[in-house]
C-alpha cells in the first residue's frame, strides 16, 4: 500500500471521536446527513473507496459486489454480525471482511437482562400506568409477574455473548441450560453449572425462559419456528438480543396473542424496523429498537477496531479481525 493514504467510505454517521480518528489516518468520506444510504448510493460509494465501512442496515450482497470493480479491497464492517455481507462472494472477488468481535459481548448480555427483568416482572406494565397517570395505589395482587430465582434459562448459542448472559443469570439465581454447536469445556460448563442439551426440542420444552444468543447464518434461520415455539410451556418467555430472523416472527406473535407462550423481549426484528404491528400492540411484550450495543463504551470501541482492521491491512497485514467463511 506505501504511504498513499487510504480511501474510506463510511456509511452512517459514528461517534464522534471514531470520525476524528479516522480523518487523521485516512482519506475518508463521512456520511452526513444521518440517513441510511440507498441501494445506488451504496454500489457508487463501493465503488470509489479501497476500504467500505457498513454497518448492519447495508445490504451488501452478491449483486452488489458484483457493481463494485477493482477499486474495493477491504469490507471493515462495524459490528460484530456479518450476516448482511456475503462474505463468500467477497472474497471470491479477492475483497477481506473485517467486523469488531467481542466489543459489543458484555453490553448485549446486560441487554438480555434487563429484558428478562422486564418481561418476567411486567416492568412496561408499570411504567405505562405511571405514565398515564392512572396508578391507583399499591394493591397485594396488582402487576404481580415472576421470580425470577430458580426459573430455568435455557440459552440459544453460548459463544462470547451467551456466556455472557449465562453470568449474570447465574448471579440472579436462575438454572443455567444451553443449546450450542459444540459443547463447552467442562471447566466452562462449571463456572456458570449450565448444562448442555444436545436437542434443542427438549430444551425449549422444558425451559421457563429461553434467550436467543447466536448468529443469523442460513442455518439458524427461523431456528425458533412455529414447530419449536409450539414446544414451549405456555408460562415461558423468549428473549432476543441476537437476530430477528432466527425467530418466525408471525408464529411468534400468533402464539403470543392467543397465550401459547407468556411473554417476549425484543431487541431485534426479522424484518429490521418493519415489525408486526400486532406485535406492538400486546402488553406482555418489551419491544426495544436494536439497542444491545448501545452504549458510549461500546460504539466507541467498535469504531477503535474499525480502525485498527483498516490500519493493520493498509501495513500490508491481515487484519487482526478477518472473518472467513469457514467461521460462519
Amino acid at each position: 500500500m506505501g504511504s498513499q493514504r487510504l480511501s474510506v467510505v463510511v456509511t452512517r454517521r459514528l461517534p464522534e471521536v471514531v470520525e476524528t480518528r479516522m480523518k487523521e489516518l485516512f482519506d475518508v468520506t463521512l456520511r452526513d446527513p444521518d440517513e441510511r444510504m440507498t441501494r445506488d448510493e451504496l454500489v457508487a460509494a463501493a465503488r470509489g473507496a479501497d476500504v467500505l465501512v457498513p454497518c448492519v442496515t447495508d445490504q451488501v450482497d452478491a449483486n452488489l459486489l458484483a457493481q463494485v470493480g477493482d477499486k474495493l479491497k477491504l469490507i471493515a464492517n462495524y459490528g460484530a454480525g456479518v450476516d448482511h455481507i456475503d462474505v463468500q462472494s467477497a472474497r471470491q472477488r479477492g475483497i477481506l471482511v473485517s467486523n469488531t468481535p467481542g466489543v459489543v459481548t458484555e453490553d448485549t448480555a446486560d441487554m438480555a437482562m434487563a429484558l428478562i427483568l422486564a418481561v418476567t416482572r411486567r416492568i412496561p406494565e408499570g411504567l405505562a400506568v405511571m405514565q398515564a397517570g392512572t396508578w391507583q395505589g399499591w394493591a397485594p395482587t396488582a402487576f404481580m409477574g415472576g421470580r425470577v430465582g430458580g426459573r430455568r434459562l435455557g440459552i440459544l448459542g453460548m459463544g462470547r455473548i451467551g456466556t455472557a448472559v449465562a453470568r449474570r443469570a447465574h448471579a440472579f439465581g436462575l438454572q443455567i441450560h444451553y443449546h450450542n454447536r459444540r459443547r463447552l469445556r467442562p471447566e466452562q460448563e462449571e463456572e456458570v453449572e449450565a448444562t448442555y442439551w444436545e436437542s434443542l426440542d427438549q430444551m425449549v420444552s422444558r425451559m421457563d425462559v429461553i434467550s436467543i444468543n447466536c448468529p443469523h447464518t442460513p442455518a439458524t434461520f427461523h431456528l425458533m419456528n412455529a414447530r419449536r415455539l409450539k414446544l414451549m410451556k405456555p408460562t415461558a418467555v423468549i428473549v432476543n438480543t441476537s437476530r430477528g430472523e432466527v425467530i418466525d416472527e408471525n408464529a411468534l406473535t400468533r402464539m403470543l396473542r392467543t397465550g401459547e407462550i407468556a411473554g417476549a423481549g425484543l431487541d431485534v426484528y426479522e424484518h429490521g424496523k418493519d415489525i408486526n404491528p400486532r406485535l406492538r400492540e400486546l402488553t406482555n411484550v418489551v419491544l426495544l429498537p436494536h439497542m444491545g450495543s448501545a452504549t458510549v463504551e461500546g460504539r466507541v470501541e467498535m469504531g477503535e477496531k474499525v480502525i485498527i482492521n483498516i490500519k493493520t491491512f493498509a501495513d500490508g497485514h491481515r487484519p487482526p479481525d478477518l472473518v472467513v467463511p469457514g467461521m460462519l
